[in-house]
């Protein structure tokens, strides 16, 4: 198959492009590299500089390259910054996943797999989350992810566009190889947050509340590992090449978490020292547990995390991390 990864140079659009060409499937990707990298994909890969607020580019994209497949990774992410500035989200987010929508509904009928997010369940009381848990976003960016899901819905009922819509959690690690791997500008994950104060990046690592309803008083979080992630949507855009699956949402994770702490003290492990930790205040918002059922793309599609063991995570991101202290910066 040739896969358009929309967002491809990114984070986890990177990860994909490497595992569909290991699958034997050719990548071609659309990104304006405005937070994703050049340097993350394979000199090889065919590269279209552009943005899908430019409805014209992505359909002569589209026209250009006749993919069998599409997968929409691209997206502003923050929450924080999200509610700070929610006209560039939603403008971003929804107006441009709305022109690729379109773009594809005036080209052909193209499958298409589309990056989620948990955030579009917002708090919730169910542990684990399963997929019709209700749906009550609590920031702009959650709200924007779950605005273009029910357009999606409406293109398929519409155009009977095949999608699968993949709602991750909490995504972390790199390529075990140790090339690629995590380059946000805003740095607000847990994992890289320590691999950067293991290097001196930064001074010490803040615990938010310790006074949490579970085992060490920390909050719980699902961690899936990139790699991991890259393969479900190999998975995904295959069942849906194949017509096994014309529209199915499915959560990705591992089905159980690790506490702050557990984490910590894994990289702590990792790195070879331990790391300087504060515990501030509870941050608003901040559920003690946020764990996916991943059951549905298990059985469905056949997903088997390999990445499963916490060190092992940490590892790759560290290996990452520690021979890039600046990314792709040179």
């Amino acid at each position: 198959m040739k896969i358009l990864v929309v967002g491809g140079a990114g984070y986890i659009g990177s990860h994909t492009v490497r595992q569909l060409r290991r699958a034997g499937h050719e990548a071609v990707v659309f990104d304006n590299l405005s937070s994703g990298h050049a340097g993350a994909l394979p000199g090889d890969v065919t590269l279209v500089r552009g943005d899908l607020l430019d409805q014209a580019s992505i359909k002569a994209t589209l026209e250009a390259h006749q993919p069998d497949a599409v997968i929409h990774f691209a997206a502003l992410i923050e929450v924080g910054e999200s509610m700070r500035a929610p006209g560039r989200y939603y403008r971003n987010n929804v107006v441009g996943s709305l022109n690729l929508l379109q773009a594809i509904a005036d080209t052909r009928k193209i499958p298409l797999v589309f990056s989620s997010t948990a955030a579009v369940y917002g708090t919730t009381d169910a542990v684990p989350i399963p997929e019709d848990a209700e749906l009550q976003p609590e920031s702009v960016y959650g709200e924007t992810k779950l605005m273009t899901e029910r357009m999606i819905h409406a293109f398929h009922a519409a155009h009977g566009l095949p999608y699968v819509i993949l709602r991750y959690f909490n995504v972390c690690g790199a390529a075990p190889e140790g090339d690629i791997g995590e380059a946000h500008a805003n740095k607000t994950h847990l994992i890289e947050l320590a691999c950067l104060t293991a290097l001196g990046q930064r001074e010490k690592m803040m615990i938010f509340g310790e006074d949490y309803p579970t085992p060490d008083g920390t909050c719980i979080r699902d961690y899936v590992h990139v790699q991991d992630l890259a393969d479900a949507h190999v998975l995904a855009v295959e069942a849906l090449h194949a017509g096994k699956r014309s529209a199915a949402t499915y959560n990705v994770g591992l089905g159980h978490g690790f506490s702050v702490k557990e984490v910590l003290d894994a990289v702590d492990a990792v790195v070879g020292g331990p790391l300087k930790r504060e515990v501030g205040d509870r941050r608003a918002g901040d559920p003690p547990r946020l764990v996916a059922d991943a059951s549905n793309i298990v059985n469905e599609l056949g997903f088997q995390p390999h990445f499963t063991n916490l060190k092992d995570i940490v590892q790759t991101a560290w290996n990452w991390h520690r021979t890039h202290p600046h990314e792709f910066r040179k």
